[in-house]
């Protein structure tokens, strides 16, 4: 995976105002900005107030990817950045910018880090309070919504000022992996600077006193330990850090867990790959062996519901080193200023000696052979089964929320950084969205998307986006006829669907092949009929029975079905 801390040159411009070119435009700065910690592709949809930078977009080397929706551009973005290191979406005032909070909330919740380009009036049309169109209350509004929804913001109302501006908020968005704003007045898109601006680089290092004591601490743990092991999560992935993780574990022998969010950060047929944790929510011999060691090195890891297995996990604090990017503790001690990639390179560079333990084998449903049964109910369980036969190492596979993320989680990915989805804000929708942001994001690899029949109701039409570009995955509608997560829950009318007949779509759209599964043989050759299917997407729509489930799901729903019912009134 591409990260963008390392920004590449400029494709235009002279910005420390030395008289070798025209002073920049905020506008134009604000592509090159972009174009130099690289991006290549900004989705979106245009509008009145943002239709400026989107003339100077057209003519930049920056490619403008028109979406459906507004929300679907932001799960785009999100898939982007994830793949790419930096994604970005530009949309116009409030109908637009509001339009996208719920993705980009997601991209604050799980890391990834989006820039919000949007659109407002000018400055000088906001004399005297006009009620412009899309205006809500105040003309800040869409701003203050923002402040909430991302780890730096900006409205660029001042040119003396906005050049810093556009520095300081890319540089949060490196330097934390979340979503950022930028909010443009559309009279400012072309307001020239006033001052030689010198572009400002770089985040700031770990404080060295600090990074030492840390990692003289965790050296001596890990070398104390008998039973030590990496539990590596969604930072890995997004820092880029995977090459040094996997030399760290190389190096020193140290098996590797990951999360349902971290899932694929290392390849899950490297023989120091222990399985995915999820305290009790996952394979009993992985929860036992992550949870009786006694030095647990947790990097990036979110303490996140799903990820502790709806907080059944059982890792004691006492016997563990927890290092994100913004925060670092060791055992019941805090080490601030300490960057999560200086951190692990640090260790690399101690080597350290460990006592090295063998990691539980795979489970058999992963290297067994799968034959069709023509006599036997379809059933999820089998589904993915036969998905895993499937995957090879030119695939990325997008998991939605639901049974799609649960029957997932058993997926053996064989590369890294293969396998995204919202595993922790856990928003439906975003997966046919993200297969357009991960496909062009990479187009050297085939997308396999995984979706519910209810989120494919809400953003599937993004179809019509990965016809326009090109673009060729295989869409894998779970059909159950409804919110089947939901209804083992909490049961009632409210959990039902109306059935598409998703297979038929391509003919809506007039390109794509649709399938239609009843069976284990239809399943058998639908997917190789999409799999042979290059020129376009593939949709198969695979019927399910409404109360199927995944073990996952199951566990999942017997620890939170007691927190959704309504108490018993008697």
């Amino acid at each position: 995976m591409a990260t963008a801390s390392a920004p590449t040159a400029s494709p235009s411009r002279d910005h420390e105002g030395n008289g070798a070119t025209a002073p920049d435009t905020i506008g134009q700065y604000l592509i090159d900005r972009l174009y130099a910690h690289g991006i290549r592709h900004i989705f979106g949809i245009p509008g009145d107030y943002i239709l400026g930078l989107y003339k100077m977009l057209e003519t930049s080397p920056i490619e403008l990817v028109g979406m459906t929706r507004e929300d679907a551009a932001g799960f785009a973005a999100d898939a982007y950045a994830r793949v790419n290191g930096l994604g970005a979406i530009v949309v116009t005032y409030c109908v637009g910018g509001l339009s996208t909070c719920n993705s980009i909330a997601g991209a604050y919740a799980e890391k990834s880090p989006v820039v919000v380009l949007a659109g407002s009036p000018g400055m000088a049309e906001r004399a005297r309070d006009p009620m412009l169109h899309h205006k809500v209350r105040g003309f800040d509004t869409q701003y203050e919504v923002y402040e909430k929804l991302t780890v730096a913001s900006t409205i660029l109302k001042d040119p003396l000022t906005a050049f810093m501006e556009i520095d300081r908020v890319l540089s949060a968005a490196v330097r934390y992996k979340r979503p950022v704003y930028i909010e443009i007045p559309r009279d400012m898109i072309t307001a020239r600077q006033i001052t030689p601006h010198k572009t400002q680089e770089g985040i700031p290092p770990s404080d060295p006193d600090a990074l030492r004591e840390a990692l003289d601490e965790t050296e001596a743990m890990l070398r104390a330990a008998k039973r030590p092991l990496i539990v590596a999560d969604v930072e890995i992935h997004r820092f880029g850090l995977q090459d040094d993780l996997l030399a760290f574990a190389e190096e020193t022998g140290l098996p590797i867990a990951t999360t349902i969010l971290g899932k694929s950060v290392v390849s899950e047929a490297h023989p120091l790959f222990v399985g995915v944790y999820e305290g009790a929510m996952g394979r009993d011999e992985v929860t036992a062996y992550v949870e009786n060691a006694d030095c647990l090195l947790l990097l990036g890891f979110f303490m996140t519901d799903i990820n502790l297995g709806i907080f059944t996990a059982q890792l004691d604090p006492g016997r563990s080193i927890n290092a994100t990017s913004e925060d670092l503790r060791i055992r019941h001690h805090r080490y601030t200023d300490v960057r999560l990639d200086d951190f692990l390179r640090g260790l690399r560079e101690r080597k350290p000696k460990v006592t090295v333990t063998v990691p539980p084998p795979p489970p058999t449903a992963a290297t067994g052979p799968w034959k069709a049964d023509p006599t036997a109910t379809l059933t999820g369980i089998r589904v993915f089964e036969r998905i895993n036969k499937l995957l090879d190492d030119k695939m990325i596979v997008i998991a939605d929320i639901g049974e799609a993320l649960f029957g997932a989680v058993d997926l053996r990915m064989t590369r890294r950084t293969d396998f995204i989805s919202p595993a922790y804000y856990t928003s439906m929708g975003f997966g046919v969205p993200a297969a357009v942001g991960a496909g062009i994001a990479n187009r050297q690899l085939r997308t396999l998307v995984l979706v519910g029949d209810g989120a494919f109701q809400m953003t599937g039409m993004e179809l019509s986006t990965i016809a326009r570009q090109g673009l060729n995955p295989i869409v894998v509608v779970l059909n159950n006829k409804g919110y089947t997560t939901e209804r083992f829950l909490l049961e009632g009318s409210f959990n039902d669907i109306h059935n598409w007949a998703f297979h038929k779509i391509p003919e809506v759209l007039g390109t794509g092949l649709g399938l239609e599964v009843h069976n284990e043989v239809d399943l058998d050759n639908a997917l190789k009929a999409a799999l042979a299917h290059t020129e376009s997407f593939s949709l198969i729509n695979i019927h399910l029975d409404p109360y199927d489930r995944s073990p996952a799901l199951d566990r999942l729903a017997k620890k939170l079905s007691q927190k959704v019912r309504p108490p018993d009134p008697f």
